[in-house]
């Protein structure tokens, strides 16, 4: 179980010093699948999709911030 921690431990220090990059990239892949269930929907769920994709984005930011 040490190991795993310690590995835990290393990804949450590496993603808050490039949390530039963590921020960046979770935000582009949320757009992307949004985009996509957007897209096979036919737009009849755009507005949950672009309340949950945003949501995922501020997520990760409070994670960042206070991991």
């Amino acid at each position: 179980m040490g190991m795993f921690d310690n590995l835990a431990e290393q990804a949450t220090n590496l993603a808050k010093e490039h949390s530039d990059v963590v921020q960046n990239a979770v935000g582009q892949a949320a757009e992307q699948a949004g985009a996509a269930i957007d897209n096979a929907t036919g737009g009849k769920f755009t507005d949950q999709i672009d309340n949950v994709t945003s949501q995922a984005d501020d997520q990760v930011g409070n994670f960042l911030d206070n991991a």
